[in-house]
């Protein structure tokens, strides 16, 4: 995993730093000059030009325009607030800013094809939220210090950021309590199975669809299925039995008033889903499933205030896994710090919260959040297809993906700090 740090826990990591602040601005500097030139692919006859600005982020900025004028780099520094970059450079490097920007800010006005390398992150892009503020400039690559910052995992950050390089600069982030999860960590989560065990170890009961929705809940249990729950059941509300998949096993709820009927002979399921493709209006019945001592994930609209409410008291352990109107509906408000409002949340509920989005946020009711931004685009659909057959790119994108992203830059980059 790589840690995620917010732009305030990012200065008093600095401020308690054991070197001095001239030693760590030369580490950045390197890592800067470094990326400049894997991206310049050589040195001789290039121009660069460096936006640097007043703060510890033009400092990176203006001695990384040093070290590549060592190495035969015609380097050029300017200020923050000129209104254009004459000419055509190689390179762009985007140091006017950091994390910490407040206030709305214009990157001057460039040629739109010369390659463009942040630090830290895009001038004009907010640390916390990955919120725009003014014009920033779209990166083609990033150089980030000790761990990721929120605003490079976010979006609209995310995408402007482009393939992201976590720098080590001799900082302890150790103490982070939100992480990147990367596809590696996933594989190690994943249980063994015992050569023992038989279907009704487990088992799960999907709740849920309705008679234009039927499709949610059938790709809920095909999910389930693919994830190795050996016995899955469906009960949709009104319907007798399950199509697809042929493999699953219907559980027979009235339309009206189910949720007793759906309550029933859960002793030996290892868990329920309860709500997608449900549809208003079910709340009493949603409630009732509330109070069954099982595991229990809620989505869809199963996610109703009342119902998150009586979540708090149960006992066995509860996922809500809501989208951004969902999250607006049980949660309130996100752009102020998105992270921290799924963590205000499932300690509210005493929840696994699931706020899904372009970024997925993870928060445990203690208090650890995980960040997941890898998938695609073509998760976003309501068509079964997507579950299926996924559209990939044809090739790794910097600006879809942030875990094909941060593969290490070639030629010896800076190794990142804790497996980052």
């Amino acid at each position: 995993m790589i840690p995620i740090v917010t732009p305030e826990e990012m200065a008093a990591i600095d401020a308690a730093a054991p070197e001095p602040l001239e030693v760590l601005i030369d580490r950045a500097a390197r890592a800067v000059a470094h990326a400049a030139q894997v991206m310049l692919g050589g040195t001789y006859g290039r121009r660069v030009v460096v936006v640097a600005g007043p703060g510890n982020n033009g400092a990176d900025g203006r001695r990384a325009a040093q070290i590549l004028g060592r190495r035969g780099i015609r380097a050029t520094v300017v200020e923050p607030d000129v209104d254009s970059i004459h000419g055509r450079p190689d390179l762009l490097i985007d140091a006017a800013f950091g994390t910490g920007l407040r206030r709305p800010y214009a990157f001057p006005v460039a040629d739109p094809d010369v390659p463009t390398l942040a630090v830290d992150i895009p001038s004009g892009v907010d640390g916390l939220t990955g919120a725009v503020l003014g014009q920033p400039r779209a990166a083609d690559r990033t150089v980030t210090f000790a761990a990721l910052k929120p605003g490079l995992v976010l979006e609209p950050g995310r995408s402007l950021a482009g393939a992201i390089h976590v720098a080590d600069i001799g900082l302890d982030v150790s103490r982070s309590s939100t992480d990147l999860v990367e596809g590696a960590d996933v594989a190690g989560w994943l249980p063994v199975r015992s050569p023992a065990v038989h279907k009704w170890h487990h088992a799960v009961r999907v709740v849920g669809g309705s008679a234009s929705m039927t499709g949610a809940p059938r790709l809920a249990a095909r999910s389930a299925q693919r994830m190795g729950a050996g016995y899955v059941q469906v009960a949709i509300p009104g319907r007798s039995g399950v199509d697809d998949p042929i493999e699953a096993v219907g559980h027979v709820v009235p339309e009206v008033g189910w949720g007793s009927a759906a309550a029933t002979d859960v002793d030996r399921l290892g868990a329920m889903l309860v709500g997608p493709g449900l549809g208003p209006g079910h709340d009493a019945e949603v409630t009732t499933l509330v109070g069954v001592d099982r595991p229990l994930v809620l989505d869809g609209d199963a996610l109703q205030p009342s119902i998150v409410d009586a979540v708090a008291g149960r006992r066995a352990a509860t996922v809500l896994t809501p989208h951004g109107g969902e999250f607006a509906r049980i949660g309130g408000a996100t752009a102020a710090d998105p992270v921290a409002a799924t963590r205000a949340l499932a300690a509210r509920t005493g929840a696994v919260v699931v706020h899904k989005g372009p970024t997925t946020v993870v928060a445990d009711p203690d208090g650890p959040a995980l960040v997941i931004a890898n998938g695609d685009p073509s998760l976003a659909t309501a068509r079964e297809a997507a579950m299926c057959s996924p559209v990939r790119s044809p090739r790794c994108s910097p600006r879809v993906s942030i875990p094909c992203a941060l593969r290490p830059l070639p030629h010896g980059s800076t190794p990142r700090r804790g497996g980052a």
